[in-house]
This record gives structure tokens, C-alpha cells and sequence, in this order.
């Protein structure tokens, strides 16, 4: 099929092209690779389920400056408060474990502060709240 000077081919070799199922340019010839669906989502939900709960540097600051130890035990059930915020699909997660509170950034998997029983207890832009 001759293409025009102008590089754009006509109503007749557009329809023509369809009907044989041919394409003037060589890159659309090339075969093209696809991934199918579930395998993109499942390799993304396994990234995020094998993702470790990160502490921002805000997080750890306040964690050391406020004399917080977390036991391995109140880590997992961090942990496990932050993944079932993300399930119910909440953004900005407060995480209650004992008389311990986490703000949990869900979807970067981090936290981003920590206050402990003796201090007021105000939060501000969460969407949801799980109490561990």
C-alpha cells in the first residue's frame, strides 16, 4: 500500500488496512507481550502483603523522645492493625495497641507518629481508626 507524501493514508487504505488486518507502520507488526490481569494483581498483592511496616523519621523521633518500647508482640499486632486498615480501605489509619497510638500512613505501609498515655489525645486527618 503506497502512503502519500503527507504520511497520512487515505479513507480507502484505512479500510482496506481493516479489512486485512495490516498496518502501514512496522512498529504495530511487532508482537506485543501481555501480562494478564490477575498475574499484575497478584504479584502487587504480594508486594504489599510481604511489605514490612516501615517508621517514618517523625515517627522514630517521637518513639525516642517520648520513651516508647515497643515489645515484639505490640509490633505484630501493629502490624496486623495496619494491613486490616488497609483492607477495610481506609488512608490515614489511627492504631490503638494498648495505651499506645500510631497514625498509619496505609498505603506507603509507614508509620507516622507515636503518642503514648501521658499526652492529649488528639487526632486530626485519619479516615478510620482500628483498635488492636
Amino acid at each position: 500500500m503506497n502512503v502519500p507524501i503527507n504520511q497520512f493514508p487515505s479513507i480507502e487504505q484505512m479500510a482496506q488496512q481493516l479489512k486485512t488486518g495490516k498496518s502501514t507502520t512496522s512498529s504495530s507488526s511487532k508482537p506485543q507481550a501481555t501480562t494478564p490481569f490477575s498475574e499484575v494483581l497478584q504479584s502487587r498483592q504480594n508486594v504489599t502483603e510481604n511489605s514490612e511496616l516501615k517508621f517514618s523519621k517523625h515517627a522514630n523521633d517521637r518513639l525516642a523522645s517520648r520513651n516508647i518500647d515497643l515489645t515484639d508482640e505490640q509490633f505484630q499486632r501493629l502490624e496486623s492493625g495496619a494491613k486490616k486498615a488497609g483492607e477495610k480501605g481506609i488512608n490515614e489509619s489511627l492504631v490503638m495497641v494498648d495505651d499506645l497510638a500510631f497514625i498509619v500512613n496505609v498505603k506507603n505501609n509507614t508509620v507516622v507518629t507515636a503518642v503514648n498515655n501521658g499526652e492529649d489525645r488528639v487526632f486530626t486527618n485519619i479516615d478510620g481508626a482500628v483498635i488492636v
